[in-house]
């Protein structure tokens, strides 16, 4: 039987862990093994791999891949999973060396993503990844019709490979998912727009995978979303009205946990839903309190916040689950200016639930614009361009101008000091005026 044909078995499985000379990989091997068993393979073993240079054909050194090769057979595993980011042509190198698959970090983080979508437009996104991951891979099933196709009836001319075919056929279906994610995509700016001309401020819950945002979220609204101690456990984003804060209705909304070395495919495909982070009012930044590896654990969010053009959106860290932590309580915390930058809670404890709705309105409250802005008649364009933006609550005429009632985020109003034409820095200076209140 020809090993390159993949079957849909291979889930006993056996980790190979590579890292640089001297470096301490058991953070990344227990994050990883976590991603084996979220995807449901059961790992018999695992292989730590000193790499201090990758080599080209199989990244591993040749000694390490025979070692991997005996610990195979010895441990019965059909699946070998390797904590890096593998070429086409290593992949397929060591699964000729092997004698069994090979799936490496991003094809693993992958085949979770694809368990996980629920919603058309999570599937879409999911498989549109796949395929761009697989496209670069589809000489490992095909190596046996390298050939061509002609001289047949029908078929006569100069011919086309049946790689050449499924490379065509992929491109076309790559092609046909971005255009159906696109028209999604539309439908939710369209949503988004009702939410803000509707003046509710989004507040989304980010955080890296397992932390507890579906927990917390849950424990907030009263949703009763999907929760489960595994690795993206929630991947489709879900939005709940929050009613009774001091500062008004919002939306809170539950998006996929992040991850180290999230794939770039993967990152690329889900634009539209990580589209709620990057137009965010407010991020709270879920961490599991409990982690000794928290501080880690927010660096590398904040670095994919980054990644996806969200580092600037206002921040609350939420540090959860201190009912783990002994002689830790509910509280929040200030830095400069009176902000404030924490908030010490329990979701599944439900410890602090009512501090953090409370203080969720009071930062919603400061990172507001409030007040009235006269404009001249002359000022027609830049109406409009408020208007565009949705942060116009009401209007009223007089012989002099419009008076418009602002009630927006000051996120949404400061790109508009970039105005072009003197509208940009005329708004700066009028909203800096004792006329806006900025309560």
């Amino acid at each position: 039987m020809d090993f390159f044909n993949r079957s849909k078995g291979g889930e006993l499985a056996l980790l190979v862990q590579p890292h640089a000379p001297g470096a301490d990989a058991s953070d990344e091997l227990a994050e990883f093994t976590e991603l084996a068993r979220s995807a449901g393979a059961q790992v018999l073993g695992t292989l730590n791999a000193r790499v201090d240079r990758p080599n080209p054909r199989f990244y591993l050194g040749t000694g390490k891949v025979e070692e991997l090769a005996a610990l195979r057979a010895e441990l019965g595993a059909d699946l070998i999973l390797v904590n890096r980011s593998l070429s086409p042509v290593q992949e397929r190198n060591l699964e000729a060396e092997l004698k069994c698959r090979v799936v490496d970090r991003t094809g693993l983080i992958l085949d979770i993503f694809a368990q996980r979508a629920r919603t058309h437009e999570g599937k879409l996104q999911v498989e549109l990844a796949q395929l761009k991951h697989l496209a670069t891979r589809l000489v490992r099933g095909w190596t046996h019709l390298e050939r061509q196709r002609g001289g047949s009836i029908g078929l006569r001319g100069p011919g086309e490979t049946q790689l050449e075919l499924d490379r065509r056929m992929l491109a076309d279906r790559v092609k046909a998912l971005e255009v159906r994610l696109e028209k999604v995509g539309l439908q939710r700016n369209q949503s988004r727009r009702r939410r803000e001309r509707g003046q509710l401020p989004v507040v989304t819950l980010v955080g890296y995978t397992n932390a507890g945002k579906s927990t917390l979220f849950n424990a907030i609204t009263g949703a009763g979303v999907y929760v489960a101690d595994q690795l993206f456990a929630t991947l489709d984003p879900t939005l709940r009205k929050l009613d009774h804060l001091s500062s008004g209705p919002a939306i809170l909304a539950d998006t996929v946990g992040f991850v180290r070395d999230l794939p770039h495919d993967l990152v690329a495909a889900f634009r539209s839903t990580l589209s709620e982070v990057r137009d965010a009012d407010l991020l709270l930044h879920v961490v599991d309190a409990a982690d000794p590896d928290r501080d880690q654990r927010i660096d590398q969010v904040n670095q994919v916040l980054t990644e996806i053009g969200a580092g600037d959106v206002p921040q609350m860290m939420v540090y959860n689950k201190i009912d783990l932590i002994e002689g830790s309580g509910a509280r929040r915390e200030r830095i400069d200016a009176g902000r404030i930058e924490r908030v010490w809670v329990s979701a599944a404890g439900n410890i602090g639930i009512d501090l953090l709705r409370a203080t969720i309105g009071d930062v919603l409250s400061d990172e507001r614009w409030h007040g009235s802005l006269h404009l001249p008649m002359s000022a027609g364009r830049l109406r409009a361009r408020l208007f565009a933006a949705g942060v116009v609550q009401q209007e009223s005429m007089d012989d002099g101008g419009w008076h418009l009632d602002i009630d927006a985020p000051k996120n949404r109003l400061t790109p508009l000091f970039g105005l072009p034409d003197g509208d940009g820095e005329w708004l700066r200076q009028r909203l800096s005026f004792a006329e806006v209140d900025t309560r």
